[in-house]
C-alpha cells in the first residue's frame, strides 16, 4: 500500500487474543491503524500492545466486554479527533455472526467487515439455512425440523422414521452446544429437554432439530469469498474432522478424503450455494463425508475461521486482506482459475487444558512459552511468555501452522515444532498433539470426527497406542534449562514495567470508558 491512500484510516478490532493480533498485523501492513478493545483482564495483553490505540472496557466476562455491543460502539465515540473508527472488523468467535451487531455498525455509521446483518442472520438460524437448502437440492443429512411448540410425541415419530442413532441439535447452534446424540428412544426426551435449556442459555433460542447421526464423519469445509460485483470463488478445501466436543483440534489441507473428481464436484457445490445467497466477503460452507464419499451440507460459517492460515499457507494469500478490500467496495483481483493450491498445510490448536481430564481448561503464568521459528512455519498467538492465562476467555494459546510440499514433510515439520515449542506453568494437549501426528491411522490419512474419543478410554487413560513420543519431555525440559534465566528475567520485566499507554507515551494512545 506504499504510496497510495489506504481504502481506511482507522479500523476497530471487536475482537482480544490470537485473532486480534492476526487483523492488526494485516491492517498495520495496509497502512490502516487498528483500535484494539480490552477488558480489565486484557488491559497488558499482546493485542493491546500491538494496536495503534486501545479502548479499554470496564469489566472482566465477555458478557461485560467483548459482547457488549451498547458499550463497544458507545466506548469508540469518546476516540480523540482524527481517530474516528470508519470500519469494524469482528474477527471470529464473540460477535462475528452477531446480525444485530452487524446492524448497528450500519446504523452507526460504521463499515462492518462480513456479510450483510439479514445474510448472517438466516445463516446463522439453521433451521433456515437447511430450509434454502433442501428448496435448490443440496444434499441433506435426513432430519426432522418441528414447528415451534411440537409435542414431543411428535419428537419421537420423527426419529423412529429417520432410525437411530440420531442428533439433537439447536437451530442457533455452533461450537457443539445445544446438541445430544441418542441412542434409543428412551434417551430421546430427555436429550430434547437439555438439548432446548443449554439453547436457550448460550443463545437465547431455544429451537432444536433432528438429524441422522452419520456413525464416522469427516468434516470438510470450502473457503468461498465473494465481491460486491457479484464475482465468487472458492479457496479450496479444509479437512477438519480431528475435534474434541465437537471443536477443531487440527486441520489440514487438501483434505486426504478426497480425490480430484469428489473435490472439484464439492468446490462447485460450495459455489452454488455461495451464487443461491449472493454471497459477499469471506465464508466457509461446511460439509460432513460419510463411509461411503456421500457429502452433506451441514451449515454456512459467516466469518473468517480458526483455520483460515493453512488456506493462507498454501494459496499464498491474504485473506484478512481480502476482507478488508471488499468491504471498501474493491473487486476480488483474481478469478478462479488464478487460484491454484501450493504444497500441504496442517495447523494444530494448542490449547491450556488437561486431555486425560476430560479437556479440562488449566489456569496459570506461563513461566515458559518459547514459539520455535523455521521456515514453512507459522505460530498465530494472543499470548507471550510471562502472561496470565485466565478463566475468563477461550483455553486456545495458539495456533500452529506448518507448509511444506507434501503432506509427509508437512507432518514432519509440525512434530519439529511440536517438540521445540517449550511450554510452562500450565497443562496443555502438546503431548496429545504430537501423540495424534505419530498415529498410523492420522498419518495415513484414515480419521474422522470421533478420532480423538477413541485416543482415551473411559477412564481418560491415553491408550497405548496414543501414547506420546518419548522424546517429549526430555526436549522440553532441554529448552528449558537453556533458557531459563531469561525466561525468568523477560517474565518479571513482563510485570513490572510501567503501561505507556497510563503514563501517556507518545506512540500508542489507551481511552478509559
Amino acid at each position: 500500500m506504499t504510496g497510495h491512500k489506504p481504502l481506511f484510516r482507522t479500523v476497530l478490532v471487536a475482537n482480544r487474543g490470537a485473532v486480534a493480533v492476526r487483523i492488526i498485523q494485516t491492517l498495520q501492513e495496509m497502512g490502516i491503524r487498528a483500535v484494539a478493545l480490552a477488558s480489565e483482564a486484557d488491559r497488558f495483553a499482546k493485542h493491546v500492545q500491538w494496536a495503534d490505540a486501545t479502548v479499554y472496557l470496564p469489566g472482566t466476562s465477555p458478557k461485560d466486554t467483548y459482547l457488549n455491543q451498547a458499550l463497544i460502539l458507545e466506548s469508540i465515540k469518546r476516540l480523540p479527533r482524527g481517530w474516528q473508527v470508519e470500519a469494524v472488523h469482528p474477527g471470529y468467535g464473540f460477535l462475528s455472526e452477531n446480525a444485530a451487531f452487524a446492524a448497528a455498525c450500519q446504523q452507526a455509521g460504521l463499515t462492518f467487515i462480513g456479510p450483510e446483518p439479514e445474510l448472517i442472520g438466516r445463516m446463522g438460524d439453521k433451521v433456515e439455512a437447511r430450509a434454502m437448502m433442501e428448496a435448490v437440492g443440496i444434499p441433506l443429512v435426513p432430519g426432522w425440523v418441528g414447528e415451534a411448540g411440537s409435542e414431543e410425541n411428535a419428537y419421537l415419530q420423527a426419529a423412529e422414521t429417520i432410525g437411530y442413532p440420531v442428533l439433537v441439535k439447536a437451530a442457533a447452534g455452533g461450537g457443539g452446544k445445544g446438541m445430544r446424540r441418542v441412542a434409543s428412544p428412551e434417551e430421546l426426551l430427555e436429550a430434547i429437554r437439555a438439548a432446548a435449556r443449554e439453547a436457550q442459555s448460550a443463545f437465547g433460542d431455544a429451537r432444536i432439530f433432528l438429524e441422522k447421526y452419520i456413525t464416522r464423519p469427516r468434516h470438510v469445509e470450502f473457503q468461498i469469498l465473494g465481491d460486491q460485483h457479484g464475482h465468487r470463488v472458492h479457496w479450496y478445501e479444509r479437512e477438519c474432522s480431528v475435534q474434541r466436543r465437537h471443536q477443531k483440534v487440527i486441520e489440514e489441507t487438501p483434505s486426504p478424503a478426497l480425490n480430484n473428481a469428489l473435490r472439484e464436484e464439492m468446490a462447485q457445490t460450495a459455489l452454488h450455494i455461495a451464487d443461491l445467497m449472493q454471497y459477499t466477503h469471506a465464508g466457509t460452507i461446511e460439509f460432513i463425508l460419510d463411509e461411503q464419499g456421500r457429502y452433506y451440507f451441514l451449515e454456512v460459517n459467516t466469518r473468517l475461521q480458526v483455520e483460515h492460515a493453512i488456506t493462507e499457507a498454501t494459496l499464498q494469500q491474504d485473506l484478512v486482506r481480502c476482507q478488508v478490500e471488499v468491504a471498501a467496495g474493491l473487486p476480488l483481483p483474481f478469478k478462479q482459475a488464478d487460484i491454484k493450491p501450493i504444497g500441504h498445510a496442517i495447523e494444530c490448536r494448542l490449547y491450556a487444558e488437561d486431555p486425560s481430564q476430560g479437556y479440562l481448561p488449566d489456569t496459570g503464568t506461563l513461566t515458559v512459552y518459547r514459539p520455535p521459528h523455521m521456515p514453512g512455519l507459522r505460530i498465530d498467538s494472543g499470548f507471550q511468555e510471562g502472561d496470565a492465562v485466565t478463566v475468563h476467555y477461550d483455553a486456545m494459546l495458539a495456533k500452529i501452522v506448518t507448509h511444506a510440499p507434501d503432506r509427509q514433510a508437512a507432518m514432519a515439520k509440525m512434530q519439529w515444532a511440536l517438540s521445540h515449542f517449550p511450554v510452562l506453568g500450565l497443562k496443555t494437549n502438546l503431548s496429545l498433539l504430537q501423540a495424534v501426528l505419530l498415529h498410523p491411522d492420522f498419518q495415513a490419512g484414515r480419521y474422522h470426527t470421533h478420532f480423538l474419543e477413541e485416543c482415551f478410554n473411559a477412564q481418560g487413560t491415553q491408550n497405548p497406542a496414543f501414547s506420546a513420543d518419548p522424546r517429549l519431555p526430555a526436549l522440553l525440559v532441554s529448552d528449558m534449562l537453556a533458557s531459563q534465566s531469561a525466561s525468568l528475567a523477560l517474565a518479571a520485566h513482563h510485570v513490572t514495567v510501567d503501561s505507556p499507554w497510563e503514563s501517556g507515551g507518545a506512540w500508542r494512545m489507551g481511552v478509559s470508558v
